[in-house]
């Protein structure tokens, strides 16, 4: 299923700048539900307000924040809030009083009415953040760990970098990467071009992406594809986006665009590190990168299906490491901690 979207830009963020200056770029916010929407089959959006949240930032892009769940003991009560190293005081703590982090994109900030937007894809009860977005509902606590509007330096957590000179553009992932990729899109100059594909388990989880007119947006819906699972039941994660982002980067590279000389400083399948997804993450983000591409990719969802994306790319077209980021966001077959 594809769908081709020349939406106009709206505004998405209003900025907020309070007097009081803070000294880390990230902050925790206590808030609690006070919207719940259906808006696919697979994704339930929370709106959630707090006291703090005029100071929630909304620097654009991919940013990453994260959902503070409660500890498995209950509650938030050892929750370290204020030491400087929050996160070295959370891993030394016992399993049952560390409280499970799971990491989402903001779907909108609006800090003048003090609320904020997440969506959740939604995936049985296997582990405790779908557990909570299971159960959730108005006036459920949460608490938000999100950039602070109050600090003057760079936030970080963005991973959408691309070089600064015009290039085509490749964004791809499966339906965990989906609100990353609808925000990279909003956020795109109106002059951006390139292709955008995304796998969801269901044809009517597709949406209408706000993106640049040259920007192509292509469904993929799990539902509607032959079985390819073992007990062919249905189609295998993947089975989908592989295939076709291997198809698009092939014939974007042979294209050549901007009339460019294909990459030179490319890995060949013996430099390139083969990470093992089972025992490590797969992140590769590179730097801002300052010369000529052909092609800048941003590629997240199931690591299995980005470690065969960042080998082809990578090793088998010559792509320039530096001109694409690689997040494995999880693995199919390891239950959610």
């Amino acid at each position: 299923m594809s769908q081709t979207v020349a939406a106009p830009r709206t505004a998405r963020r209003a900025p907020s700048r309070p007097a009081a200056r803070a000294a880390r770029p990230w902050c925790f916010f206590d808030v609690e539900v006070v919207r719940v929407e259906q808006i696919t089959p697979s994704y339930r959006r929370f709106t959630f307000t707090g006291p703090d949240l005029e100071h929630f930032a909304d620097p654009g892009l991919d940013v990453r924040i994260k959902f503070v769940l409660p500890a498995p003991d209950g509650g938030y009560e050892h929750l370290v809030r204020d030491a400087d190293e929050w996160y070295a005081a959370w891993r030394a703590q016992p399993e049952e009083r560390r409280n499970p982090l799971r990491t989402y994109t903001t779907v909108a900030v609006r800090p003048e009415v003090r609320e904020v937007d997440v969506d959740v894809v939604l995936h049985g009860d296997a582990g405790p953040a779908s557990r909570w977005a299971l159960a959730a509902e108005p006036g459920t606590p949460l608490v938000l760990l999100g950039p602070d509007a109050r600090c003057d330096g760079p936030v970080g957590g963005i991973e959408f970098r691309p070089p600064a000179r015009e290039h085509a553009l490749l964004l791809a992932g499966d339906e965990t990467a989906l609100p990353a990729i609808a925000a990279i899109c909003e956020d795109l100059p109106a002059t951006a071009w390139g292709e955008v594909y995304v796998e969801v388990p269901h044809a009517a989880d597709a949406r209408e992406l706000v993106a640049p007119p040259g920007v192509r947006v292509t469904w993929l819906g799990r539902d509607t594809a032959e079985p390819s699972t073992a007990d062919g039941t249905g189609c295998a994660h993947g089975a989908l986006l592989v295939p076709t982002v291997k198809e698009a980067a092939e014939r974007m590279l042979g294209a050549g665009v901007l009339g460019a000389d294909p990459p030179t400083q490319c890995a060949t399948a013996e430099d390139l590190e083969d990470v093992d997804v089972d025992a490590s993450i797969l992140w590769e983000v590179p730097g801002l990168l300052e010369e000529d591409t052909v092609l800048y990719a941003w590629l997240a969802g199931e690591a299995g299906c980005i470690k065969t994306l960042r080998r082809h790319l990578v090793a088998e077209l010559g792509v320039d490491r530096r001109a694409v980021a690689f997040m494995g966001y999880w693995r199919e077959g390891r239950a959610e901690s």
